[in-house]
C-alpha cells in the first residue's frame, strides 16, 4: 500500500518536473531573452543568480515608489505653472527624500529576501540529493551510498 503512494508521488514529481521544463524552454527560445542572455549583462547574471534576484525583487519592489514618485512630480510640474514654483521645490524636496529614504529599505529586503530563498533552494537541493527516488524512498545514510546508488543505475 505504501509502495503504490511512493509510485504516485513519484510519477506526479516527473509530471511537475516536465511541465517546468516546457515553461522553461518556452521562455528560452524567446528571441528577446536569447538576445539578453546573450549580451555580457545577460551573461554575468547568469552566473550570478543571487544578484539576478535580488535586481528583480528590487526592480519588482520598486516600480510602486517610482510611479508614485513620477506622478507625484508631474502633479507639481502641473501646479508650478500655476504658480507654485517655491511650493514645488520644496514638496519635490521632501518627496525626493522620502523616496531616498524608502529605496535602500526596499533594496535591503530584496537581497535578505534573495539570500533567504537561496539558502532554502541550496538546502532543498541538499536534501533531494540524498533522498533517493530509485531506491524505493529510502533516505541515504551518507554520500558514500549515495554515489553508489547513482552509478549502479
Amino acid at each position: 500500500m505504501q509502495h503504490n503512494g511512493s509510485n504516485n508521488s513519484v510519477t506526479e514529481f516527473q509530471k511537475l518536473q516536465g511541465r517546468w521544463n516546457d515553461l522553461l524552454s518556452r521562455f528560452f527560445d524567446d528571441p528577446k531573452v536569447a538576445w539578453l542572455l546573450d549580451t555580457r549583462v545577460g551573461q554575468y547574471l547568469s552566473s550570478h543568480p543571487v544578484l539576478a534576484l535580488s535586481g528583480v525583487m528590487f526592480s519588482a519592489m520598486a516600480a510602486l515608489p517610482v510611479g508614485l514618485f513620477l506622478s507625484f512630480a508631474l502633479v507639481t510640474i502641473v501646479m508650478s505653472a500655476v504658480g507654485f514654483v517655491f511650493f514645488e521645490v520644496f514638496l519635490l524636496f521632501v518627496a525626493g527624500v522620502t523616496l531616498m529614504c524608502v529605496l535602500p529599505g526596499i533594496a535591503f529586503f530584496s537581497l535578505m529576501v534573495a539570500f533567504i530563498s537561496n539558502g532554502l533552494y541550496v538546502t532543498g537541493v541538499n536534501i533531494f540529493s540524498r533522498y533517493s527516488l530509485t531506491n524505493g524512498g529510502k533516505v541515504l545514510e551518507d554520500q558514500e551510498e549515495s554515489t553508489k546508488s547513482e552509478c549502479e543505475s
